[in-house]
């Protein structure tokens, strides 16, 4: 055989062998059963919404609906302020309305953030916002249009079972200004979350296919639009005898990039391109790839995989997790699983959901825990007994909930100078052994808080007086300073009395307006901030009351307490006599005074000198010496009445 022919025979034998395996591929049956992997994603899909661009609102209003499937869930929702620089983060209006209870941890850093809600949520810990709850609302629209007085609408989403939610507000550059609902939505940048209930996970065994290689598929389904997306794919495979062979098979839209976060080394076969975490800068160019489930199974069968040990198909996601504790196919159902001989219990409490609703609240001298019926019934829980460490101290039965309430020196309190803490003992009837939570309160009584207004930055000495237009400068003290103490300021406004307005400062630790600004802490870590008081009012305040309302947080407990502070203020308008006259003044009127009084007395005198009659003067003329005598004395008489005022304008 001429040797120049065979590299042909030799590709002519390999294409042949592809397509038989491609063939043999098509035939195999493959029943894809459930398995143990775990994969969880973030999106930015949601079913029903719209985002919308409003730069010039100075409140942008943003609406969630929250559909749960179960009757007690819990929620993290974190608001992220502007990214943009240079620029004060505007009010926001949020309106939550959830149609079942939902357990709410609310993060919303230096954001004005005003929350409406209605009754079904509960929130885990002192919120930290102004917060109201939603009227009665028998319909979607009617909501929406009360929430339409409240400011410009620039989001709407409506999320079934979220986990987890992130809501940016940064500007959408190609949205348009009205928010109009639209179904199957990407909200893009401005809100991804994450699903309560897990991604349906499904694995089988190919047949015909030696060896131990696994196939990973992770199938993302086109959204509602089409545009550049890059996908972040973690795969976490733990395996008792090493790391498998295995290949990583990613499908998607033509326009969906990947970057792959893998704990070990794995054979990659993707639709677009793909890059690695450590070099994000190198982008591979993936393969054509079948865009369903039986031509998926079929590439793994291609590619050699015995097994597929975790198919999915997911939403349009923005990060896909894979986390597979079972390699080899340990977690593959060769066999139906067996049928349950014995019934289920009829009562599967959730402890741990429970044991999260026990939240102390802290006032003065006193802990009180308060749990609500409905919740525990909501949970499938029955309380037989609801104690602190002292058993003595029992929870009272009201109507709709149990209270269980002490004070700091009393039913087991351990009282520190800092904290005073205990533990709260609940007894199931679904379970043998008693429940223990402990609860924290911040000891205030050692505590005293100061709030001072001064006319300078360097705070040096405290005034109850500010002038209309002038900058005052507010300091929050507390004494002693405890380390393990952080003192922040949630809201401080200045009402100017019935009569005039309610001037807000600062709201959810942000300064309100470009007249306030938040200042460095002071030595002992005293909060500071300034603000600029206008200058003209009508009617004109002359009073006013300074009320200040700070979070006190321990870095080790929680909750957090909170106190109200306040100081009255005199507020005067510039000029105004009660203020007294400055030096300047003083000069000026004095002068004007003494002017005035030396130019009458020349008057009188030139008006004297002329007037007087001439039967007078006849002795000075007839009678010389006389006259004489009686000019110098006269002349003596008028100079002696001016001398010690005037002596040196008479003089001269």
């Amino acid at each position: 055989m001429d040797r120049t022919a065979l590299p042909l025979v030799v590709a002519l034998l390999l294409a042949i062998c592809s397509l038989r395996r491609t063939g043999l591929a098509e035939t195999i049956h493959c029943d894809l059963q459930p398995v143990d992997a775990e994969v969880t994603y973030i999106t930015s899909q949601v079913s029903e919404g719209c985002v919308a661009q409003v730069p010039n609102a100075t409140v942008e209003v943003h609406i969630l609906f929250l559909e749960s499937s179960r009757e007690l869930s819990e929620l993290e929702l974190t608001i992220q302020k502007s990214k943009q620089n240079g620029t004060r983060p505007r009010e926001v209006f949020l309106v939550l309305s959830a149609k079942k209870n939902v357990l709410l941890q609310l993060q919303a850093p230096g954001i004005p953030l005003y929350l409406a809600f209605n009754p079904k949520l509960i929130f885990q810990g002192h919120p930290g916002v102004n917060t109201t709850e939603l009227p009665s609302f028998t319909t979607k629209s009617q909501l929406l249009a009360w929430a339409d007085t409240k400011g410009s609408i620039a989001s709407i989403a409506e999320l079934n079972d979220p986990q987890s939610i992130l809501l940016r507000l940064d500007q959408a550059p190609r949205s348009p200004s009205f928010c109009n609902l639209e179904p199957l939505m990407d909200m893009g940048h401005t809100l991804e979350w994450s699903p309560l209930t897990r991604a349906s996970v499904r694995g089988c065994r190919l047949e015909g296919v030696l060896g131990h290689k696994e196939a990973h598929i992770v199938r993302v389904l086109p959204g509602p639009e089409a545009g550049p997306r890059t996908v972040t794919v973690k795969v976490e495979l733990r395996c008792a005898s090493g790391d498998p062979e295995a290949v990583l098979i990613l499908q998607g839209p033509s326009h969906v990039s990947w970057l792959i976060d893998a704990n070990h080394n794995m054979q990659i076969w993707t639709t677009g391109e793909y890059s690695f975490k450590i070099f994000p800068e190198k982008n591979i160019r993936g393969f054509v790839l079948p865009d369903t489930p039986q031509g998926l199974l079929g590439e793994a069968r291609r590619l050699n995989a015995s097994m597929v040990a975790s198919f999915v198909e997911l939403p349009l996601a923005s990060v896909v997790s894979l986390q597979a504790h079972s390699c080899g196919g340990g977690g593959l159902q060769t066999s139906p699983p067996p049928v349950q001989t014995t019934p289920p219990p009829t009562e599967s409490c959730n402890q741990e959901l429970l044991l999260s609703l026990i939240q102390p609240k802290c006032s003065e001298d006193v802990m009180t825990v308060v749990l609500k019926k409905d919740l525990i019934s909501t949970l499938q829980c029955t309380i037989t007994s609801l104690t602190f460490s002292d058993p003595s101290c029992q929870a009272e039965d009201r109507d709709d909930q149990f209270v269980l309430r002490s004070t700091y020196s009393s039913c087991g309190m351990a009282v520190t100078e800092n904290v005073v803490s205990n533990e709260v003992v609940v007894n199931l009837f679904s379970s043998s052994s008693l429940q223990w939570k402990k609860v924290h309160c911040i000891n205030m009584e050692s505590l005293s808080f100061q709030l001072g207004l001064y006319l300078s930055p360097h705070f040096l000495q405290a005034s109850n007086t500010i002038e209309l237009g002038q900058q005052g400068f507010v300091q929050v003290s507390m004494t002693p300073s405890i380390p393990e103490l952080t003192l922040q300021l949630d809201s401080c406004q200045l009402d100017l009395g019935p009569e005039g307005d309610t001037v807000e400062l600062i709201q959810s630790q942000t300064a309100k307006g470009s007249c306030v600004s938040l200042l460095s802490p002071g030595p002992g870590g005293d909060v500071r901030f300034s603000f600029l008081l206008r200058g003209y009012m009508v009617p004109t305040p002359t009073t006013g009351t300074l009320t200040c309302t700070i979070a006190l947080r321990s870095r080790s407990l929680s909750p957090e307490t909170h106190r109200t502070i306040s100081m009255r203020l005199n507020i005067v308008s510039p000029g105004l006599p009660d203020k007294g006259l400055v030096l300047p003044a003083v000069l000026g009127i004095t002068f004007g005074a003494f002017l005035i009084g030396a130019l009458l007395t020349a008057a009188l005198w030139y008006i004297y000198s002329h007037t007087r009659p001439p039967g007078k003067r006849e002795p000075v003329v007839a009678v010389a010496a006389p006259a004489s005598s009686e000019s110098s004395s006269t002349n003596h008489s008028i100079g002696s009445t001016q001398s010690t005022p005037c002596s040196t304008s008479s003089m001269a």
